[in-house]
C-alpha cells in the first residue's frame, strides 16, 4: 500500500491480511498426526451428517461427470458423491483418513473412487490428478496461501469450482472458549475468500447455508469428544469446566438421546462459479 494519498480497493493485499488474521486466530490449527490420531472417531461423528446433504443438494451432478473432492478426510462427500457421478479423485493429506475412506468404498462396492495422498502445497501435477469436471474444497481451506490454493482448485477445475467456507464463528462455541478461561479469535473466514477471488477476476456465487442450532449425542461422553476437538491439549480443569458448561446448555436428556443447544448455529458460505468456456477465469 501507498504511504500516503487517498486508498481504494485495489490497494488491498488481501493474501496479507488471510496471513496476519490466521496468525491472530486463538485456536490451533490441525496437523497432519492430529488428523491421522482421531481419524476414526471424526468419521464415525459425520458419518451421516446433515451438512453432506446440503451441500450434495445443490451440486449440478449427472452420472458422466468426474469430480475431484479437495480434503476429503474419511469420504463425508466423496462416498455419496460416487453413487452419482462417474468417477470422484479424492485428496487428502492424512492417510488414515483416506485409509477408512478406501475401507468404506469397497463395502459400499464403489469402484470409481481414486484416493490420492496429497496437500494443497503438493504439486499435483506430478501426481495425476487431472482436471475434472467439477471441483470441490469442502472446509478445507485453512491454508497459508490462499491465493494460490484458490488457483489450483480453479486450474483443476473443467466446468464448475465449488467451496464451502466458514462464516465466523463456525464452527466454534467462543462460550466455550470463555467457560475454559481462554480467549478466542475466529480468524479469517469467507469474505477474504470471497475478496481474493474478486481480485483474481473471479466473481462468485455465494449462498449462505446454516445448519440446526442443536446437538444430539448418545451421551456426556459422545458431547465431550465432539467439543474437545475444537482444543488443543486441554489440562484436567479445563476438561471440567467443559463438562460444566456443556451441562448448562442441555436441552432435553433421555436415555441415548442428549440434546446441547449451541450458542450460535452453524453457518458456511457456499462458494461457487461456472468456468467461462474459453478462459481459465483468473485474471
Amino acid at each position: 500500500m501507498p504511504p500516503y494519498g487517498p486508498l481504494t480497493y485495489s490497494d488491498i493485499d488481501w493474501d496479507r491480511l488471510w496471513r496476519n488474521a490466521r496468525r491472530q486466530k486463538s485456536w490451533k490449527g490441525k496437523k497432519v498426526e492430529d488428523w491421522d490420531k482421531n481419524a476414526r472417531s471424526f468419521a464415525d461423528r459425520n458419518a451421516d451428517s446433515p451438512y453432506a446433504s446440503l451441500i450434495l443438494s445443490r451440486l449440478p451432478l449427472d452420472i458422466s461427470m468426474t469430480v475431484l473432492d479437495i480434503g476429503a478426510g474419511p469420504g463425508t462427500l466423496t462416498l455419496p458423491l460416487a453413487g452419482r457421478v462417474a468417477a470422484v479423485t479424492a485428496i487428502d493429506y492424512s492417510q488414515q483418513m483416506l485409509a477408512i475412506l478406501n475401507k468404506r468404498a469397497l463395502e459400499k462396492k464403489l469402484a470409481n473412487i481414486r484416493t490420492v495422498n496429497c496437500a494443497w502445497e503438493d504439486d499435483w501435477d506430478s501426481l495425476d490428478v487431472g482436471i475434472h469436471d467439477l471441483a470441490i474444497a469442502s472446509r478445507s481451506l485453512g491454508v497459508d496461501d490462499l491465493s494460490g490454493a484458490l488457483k489450483k482448485l480453479n486450474e483443476h477445475a473443467g466446468k464448475f469450482v465449488f467451496i464451502t467456507d466458514r462464516i465466523a464463528p463456525t464452527p466454534f462455541d467462543p462460550a466455550a472458549f470463555k467457560a475454559i478461561g481462554r480467549p478466542f479469535d475466529s480468524g479469517p473466514d469467507y469474505i477474504y475468500t470471497v475478496n481474493t477471488l474478486y481480485t483474481m477476476g473471479i466473481h462468485p456465487c455465494i449462498e449462505i447455508l446454516q445448519l440446526e442450532r442443536d446437538l444430539v449425542f448418545q451421551n456426556m461422553e459422545e458431547a465431550l469428544a465432539s467439543y474437545t476437538w475444537m482444543f488443543k491439549d486441554l489440562s484436567l480443569i479445563e476438561h471440567s469446566r467443559l463438562q460444566s458448561y456443556l451441562s448448562s446448555r442441555i436441552l432435553a436428556s433421555e436415555k441415548n438421546n442428549l440434546v446441547i443447544r449451541r450458542e450460535y448455529p452453524p453457518r458456511w458460505a457456499m462458494i461457487w462459479w461456472k468456468k467461462m468456456a474459453d478462459s481459465s477465469n483468473i485474471v
